[in-house]
């Protein structure tokens, strides 16, 4: 891995996610060497994935190159890299570039889609949990906009321009009202020669609302919000199967599409090598202490959405979003540190700053401790925090620039087929 030796411990970090990227920053000047290895190059603003699938960014304003954050730091070391497996009773990594060893290791690599063991749904929906993803989504919907456009079928023209979306979560949500906007304010411009009320939008949930982790103020809202955009809503539907083209539910509900989306669920990204005892088995995720430690192992961590840190306010973990991550990364810093200097570590108590999430133009919801709100101001307070809360300074700008257009023009400048999606 052409990694020095150094003098002092080494800290090897697995993945640029949330959690990772704090504890990198946190450690910067510390007496350590830190490994940070990643299988992509670059950190993902996951809240924003949502516009690049529906054409309202380009990736590269929510993406930041890993090596640009540790560039001033001496001490830290990036490797693109696949982790394969741990040893832990040698203290060391096996990854696609070679062997490391490690004096602390921090595991925080995130979740990916949980398709709950349908196969089929699995080969023939869409998920978004990456840049690469997101992109395919954006390419799909262009191209079935293309192809509505040239078919003779009524029938195909409707499969194309009907979209489903499983998940009614914060991901969901968002997404389903950004497809909406496309609906609303480009369909009718870019292809006069559609009619854009064929277009159709469902939103799937299988509980009885949509939102279900906020309020039930936040979710009646966003419902109202979304069905004014002229999304469908359906909740206590799970689907069943969903073959490419036709969506079978646990209801009479049958649709024909050609693009189901699938955000009904995470799971773990677990590295292999750890005992089973150490992790929970339905939701892949490592069981740890108040110090982050994994059970069973005092030199090696799990930060953020891999994490189950089990509390009076959160018997079942934390919540898999991105602020309990950053909170424990920027304290095990902190602690590992306490521990080379023999001194006892911190317990992690959970800032919670409340969640929002938005349903579009001039349309979100926010729950903070004491209130709950809708509308304008708390869409114009979602867009400030996701602004402040992205790496880097060039993102930032880029990304409010292209806000202040959208918003203005009512536009979506991205809507561009760069790299075709065959299923």
């Amino acid at each position: 891995m052409n990694i020095p030796e150094s003098k002092f411990p080494r800290i090897v970090i697995i993945g640029g996610g949330f959690a990772g990227v704090n504890l990198v920053k946190s450690l910067a000047k510390k007496e350590v060497q830190v490994v940070l290895l990643d299988k992509h190059n670059y950190h993902t603003f996951q809240p924003l994935l949502y516009q690049v699938s529906s054409s309202g960014l380009e990736p590269d304003s929510i993406a930041y190159p890993l090596r640009k954050i540790i560039k001033k730091n001496s001490n830290t070391f990036f490797r693109l890299a696949e982790v394969e497996n741990v040893n832990a009773k040698k203290n060391e990594i096996n990854t696609s570039i070679g062997t490391l060893t490690y004096d602390y290791l921090v595991i925080a690599t995130g979740t990916k889609t949980n398709y709950f063991g349908n196969k089929t749904i699995e080969a023939n929906s869409m998920p978004m949990k990456s840049i690469p993803q997101a992109l395919n989504i954006r390419s799909l919907i262009l191209q079935n906009f293309e192809k509505a456009a040239v078919t003779s079928s009524i029938k195909d023209r409707q499969a194309y321009l009907n979209f489903v979306i499983v998940g009614g979560g914060p991901t969901g949500v968002e997404l389903a009202g950004a497809i909406a906007e496309l609906k609303n304010h480009i369909l009718p411009r870019d292809y006069r020669d559609l009619d854009s009320s064929i277009m159709q939008i469902h939103l799937l949930e299988g509980t009885d609302r949509v939102l279900p982790s906020m309020s039930a103020t936040a979710s009646k809202k966003s419902e109202g919000f979304l069905k004014r955009l002229g999304v469908r809503v359906h909740t206590n539907v799970f689907v069943k199967d969903y073959d490419g083209k036709l969506v079978t539910t646990n209801s009479d509900l049958k649709l024909q599409t050609e693009t189901l989306i699938w955000a009904a669920g995470v799971t773990g990204s677990l590295v292999h090598g750890l005992k089973a005892e150490s992790m929970l088995e339905k939701a892949n995720r490592y069981v740890v202490n108040r110090f982050n430690q994994i059970e069973g192992y005092d030199t090696i961590f799990a930060l953020g959405d891999i994490a189950s840190m089990s509390t009076l306010d959160y018997p079942n973990g934390h919540p898999q979003v991105a602020q309990p991550a950053i909170q424990q990364g920027k304290l095990l810093a902190k602690n590992i540190m306490r521990i080379i200097n023999k001194q006892s570590p911190k317990p992690f108590v959970y800032n919670d700053k409340g969640s929002m999430a938005t349903i579009g133009r001039n349309k979100a919801v926010v729950d903070l401790k004491h209130y709950k709100f809708g509308g304008f101001f708390a869409w114009f307070i979602w867009m400030f925090i996701h602004l402040i809360s992205l790496v880097g300074f060039r993102n930032r700008v880029i990304v409010f620039f292209n806000w202040t257009y959208n918003y203005i023009n009512f536009d979506k400048a991205a809507r561009l087929i760069i790299r075709p999606y065959k299923k």
